[in-house]
């Protein structure tokens, strides 16, 4: 039997993420970051470690927990954060509290663009952070190529300009500034140039790239092709450069972020606490309904405990719907950009919290698991009781031969392949799926009631409109319409169809109800098909055989029982044939294999 914490690892998501392990006092000793969370927290159970340390940290995990994220960039931030905060026995704690770079541009007048780790709420604008100063350094480079901007800490405001306060630098000498120390450029040229700027930073630079062009072919033109080669090395890697992350955003301080998606029985909830842009903190929880409350009263009740909880002063939270929680707090649905992503990012963490508990209850309590998936099943196909019993017919032929049908069954969401049953088309002449469907579901439940057999809750026929009627032809006959709910899957669309009902219905792609319907589709279909190749292949060794004047086919089976296989009868002797068919029959196998040869 697997440990929970086996269960845990087995169930983790193939998504870049943070993981954090805590030891039996429920305290984190260690948070790390992952390109795929599954991978790498196995790594640390199944294999040896050289470091001392690091076993010794193995053998004192008794839970784990993990928060999903969008990109790689994303899960190195959140490390950062979450080791920053709960300050891990076992990671690296940076002394210098070095933190990464973003890129300010400060609000004053004629606004100085620079690089800094620290940020500070006076009203600049701050975009990052960074995980490469790099990255920030090339970016700084290209503005100033780009745009004259001041480098000097002077309070340039108009009366100080006016006084004749400051002279001009080296800088504008240099022609990397334009002198407003003096007056030299208006205020409203430098703000149209810092717009442009914001604009490079967010990742829209149309307008720029397009003076960006115009100056390396100027640069070609005049035959300086280092410059322009220079700034095409640039224009390269800025291209490749992520203006800001996602989850990320320093406009968004002391936020709480809740989200829930449920099923029959249970909500999953997520709860991402946001300071200073950045997550400090997730939580997720399954909670158990006891009166098929909706979402929006789960979500309400969950949202008050873990305030409650935490406790949490955030004046704000980000919901994905409309929830009551009085005047106190400030209720944002955010519809797009940074704060809609975030709520996305919450959502997602509670999806995935839900497969995982999904596939734990599937190894430690495979009855709650069925229970649950039949209920679901039941709502989504809008049938009158849980389908435990499901029977699915698909036709086989290939250019009208060999025409057979395949019934399979499962029993609690499972195959039953004890129960799976073949068909030959015995009525039926040429490939005619109508007809060769209606008969085989008459078949099969002629003899269910004959021997008194259980019926299935629902019978799913592949195919559409068109084999749907044809069953319902044998139902009807045999008086079992409406005592089994029956329903058509057609491939194109995985469209499904119902008894009189020209509308299809059309399940979500991903929901498994869907999934449980399409096994069946193909499972019936793989089985029709083995056994239509089986029928075929026998067909085509007898056909030679049977071409042997006055050899029947009991003579034939006895050969082949014997040899294997036509080639193998044809290369026999005389006297192996007579030893297993007699001695006239195998006169006029033997005679009629020589003549062939000849």
């Amino acid at each position: 039997m697997s440990t929970p914490l086996e269960i845990q690892i087995k169930t983790l998501p193939n998504e870049p993420g943070v993981y954090q392990y805590f030891d039996k006092e429920d305290v984190i000793i260690y948070v790390g970051k992952a390109k795929n969370l599954k991978k790498r927290v196995a790594s640390y159970f199944n294999k040896v470690h050289d470091n001392g340390k690091t076993r010794v940290l193995v053998k004192k995990i008794v839970r784990i927990k993990h928060i999903v994220v969008n990109t790689e960039t994303d899960a190195l931030l959140l490390e950062n954060n979450l080791i920053k905060k709960y300050k891990p026995r076992y990671n690296v704690l940076l002394k210098d509290d070095k933190s990464y770079p973003w890129l300010c541009i400060k609000k004053e007048r004629f606004p100085r663009v620079f690089m800094t780790r620290r940020v500070i709420k006076d009203g600049s604008e701050y975009f990052g952070p960074y995980t490469s100063v790099k990255t920030v350094r090339i970016l700084l480079d290209l503005i100033k190529e780009l745009y004259p901007l001041r480098t000097c800490n002077y309070d340039l405001s108009r009366k100080n300009i006016n006084e004749g306060k400051y002279k001009v630098c080296l800088e504008y000498h240099l022609k990397n500034c334009k002198g407003p120390c003096e007056g030299l450029e208006t205020e409203q040229l430098y703000n149209d140039s810092i717009k442009e700027i914001r604009n490079i930073i967010k990742g829209n630079f149309k307008e720029s790239l397009e003076k960006f062009q115009k100056m390396m072919m100027s640069f070609a033109e005049k035959m300086e092709f280092e410059e322009a080669q220079k700034i095409k090395e640039k224009l390269s890697l800025l291209s490749n450069y992520q203006a800001k992350s996602t989850i990320i955003n320093p406009s968004i301080n002391n936020v709480d972020v809740f989200s829930i998606i449920s099923d029959e029985t249970h909500g999953y909830a997520n709860f991402l606490k946001i300071s200073n842009g950045s997550i400090i903190q997730s939580h997720t929880t399954e909670i158990k309904k006891k009166l098929d409350e909706t979402d929006k009263e789960l979500l309400e009740l969950f949202i008050v405990e873990i305030r409650q909880r935490f406790e949490s002063q955030s004046p704000e939270i980000y919901v994905p719907f409309k929830v009551d929680l009085g005047e106190s707090v400030k209720v944002t649905i955010p519809k797009l950009g940074d704060k809609k992503r975030i709520v996305e990012l919450s959502e997602r963490n509670a999806k995935y919290y839900r497969q995982e508990q999904f596939k734990q209850i599937k190894i430690v309590d495979p009855d709650r698991h069925v229970k649950r998936l039949m209920a679901q099943m039941k709502k989504d196909l809008r049938l009158h009781e849980e389908p435990r019993h499901i029977e699915c017919f698909d036709n086989s032929n290939i250019q009208g031969t060999n025409p057979v049908a395949a019934c399979v069954v499962f029993k609690d969401g499972k195959p039953s392949k004890k129960d799976y049953r073949h068909y030959n088309i015995k009525t039926v002449e040429g490939p005619d799926d109508f007809a060769s469907m209606e008969e085989v579901v008459y078949r099969r439940y002629k003899r269910l009631l004959e021997e008194d057999q259980p019926l299935p809750q629902l019978i799913i026929i592949d195919g559409g409109k068109g084999q749907l009627s044809s069953a319902l032809k044998s139902l009807d006959i045999l008086g079992l319409r409406g005592k089994i709910a029956i329903i058509g899957i057609a491939k194109r669309l995985e469209e499904i169809y119902y008894p009189g009902d020209p509308v299809p219905l059309y399940l979500d792609k991903k929901s498994e109800t869907l999934k449980i319907t399409q096994y069946l589709r193909n499972e019936a279909h793989r089985f029709g098909i083995t056994f239509h190749r089986n029928k075929r292949s026998k067909s085509t060794i007898q056909s030679e055989l049977e071409q042997i004047p006055d050899i029947g086919k009991q003579t034939i089976t006895t050969l082949l029982r014997k040899f294997k296989s036509a080639k193998r009868v044809k290369e026999a002797s005389f006297q192996d044939l007579k030893d297993v068919i007699g001695n006239a029959r195998a006169l006029k196998v033997y005679n009629y294999f020589e003549t062939v040869k000849k």
